[in-house]
């Protein structure tokens, strides 16, 4: 397949999700470096082809079909490198914890080479549909989070940031 046909973003992994997506033009400054708010874009994307693998899916059908909704109480970033427009990086989702009414993901971007990007936690809350309620996670939810955990474990390097180390 060549460059201009190569998708904007898709899955190369199943376990764990890895996503591999190539910035856009429009994604950059006039510096020509990616703006710092569409990080949490990538993020939430990540996350949401997680859900399609876990609810095997669309991210919002299948979390319908369960009752629930998954807003963001917290979203944290280390940024480790800058990127500029058609590069590509790839961005591997794990589950950190799994709370009673949150669970964290951690999202680590690399370069295809291998060259940390940035580390991002995110922190869905589960609510009800509609009311927008906080609920515990749903039950058959929760064992696909934690069933995911144990398969990823081994894969699994903590972040990539210095101060973790």
């Amino acid at each position: 397949m060549s460059a201009t046909m190569t998708p904007l973003e898709y899955v190369l992994h199943q376990r764990p999700l890895v996503v591999r997506r190539r910035v856009r033009w429009g994604e950059c400054d006039p510096a020509g470096v990616v703006y710092t708010a569409t990080f949490s874009d990538y993020v939430i994307a990540a996350a949401e082809l997680f859900y399609g693998e876990l609810f095997g899916t669309t991210p919002q059908q299948g979390k319908s079909e369960h009752g629930f909704g998954t807003p963001t109480r917290a979203l944290s970033f280390d940024f480790l490198r800058s990127l500029r427009p058609d590069e590509e990086f790839d961005m591997a989702v794990h589950v950190l914890e799994v709370r009673t009414r949150t669970y964290v993901l951690q999202i680590v971007a690399t370069t295809p080479q291998g060259e940390p990007v940035f580390t991002a936690q995110l922190t869905p809350v589960c609510v009800q549909r509609p009311e927008r309620q906080s609920i515990p996670v749903p039950e058959s939810f929760r064992e696909a989070l934690l069933a995911y955990q144990r398969e990823c474990n081994d894969s699994f390097s903590r972040p990539l940031n210095k101060a973790a180390s």
